[in-house]
């Protein structure tokens, strides 16, 4: 049975499953080859924490460490297909649904910044 996201315990299963799929991904996955998963990990929890719970457990410039990779739209459509994907197969309500709206902004940002949208 699926259930809403309401705590870090929900945030870890929804980060760790999410990533699981981009590591095994053929597009994703040579992107992400030199992340060290053990200091990368505990940062998204922050992240999906304090968009999702509320809490103010994250600091930092997501958008700095981006702008280096050699990506493009399809890696953010991947991206967004996978957890979007990880979401729904765990998750549902409220925080499930502003996950995915929240993944999607993101996305939207980063490209636009990125110089991958039209302006």
């Amino acid at each position: 049975m699926k259930k809403e996201i309401q705590s870090r315990a929900e945030i870890k299963l929804l980060v760790d499953s999410f990533y699981n799929k981009v590591n095994a991904d053929e597009l994703l996955g040579p992107v992400f080859a030199h992340v060290d998963w053990p200091h990368h990990l505990p940062i998204m929890y922050n992240f999906w924490s304090s968009v999702l719970l509320g809490e103010m457990s994250y600091s930092g410039n997501p958008m700095a460490k981006h702008l280096n990779l050699a990506i493009g739209k399809e890696h953010f459509a991947r991206w967004l297909e996978l957890f979007t994907a990880t979401v729904d197969e765990h998750f549902e309500g409220y925080n499930a649904n502003e996950a995915k709206n929240r993944a999607h902004t993101v996305a939207q940002l980063f490209q636009y910044r990125m110089g991958l949208l039209e302006k």
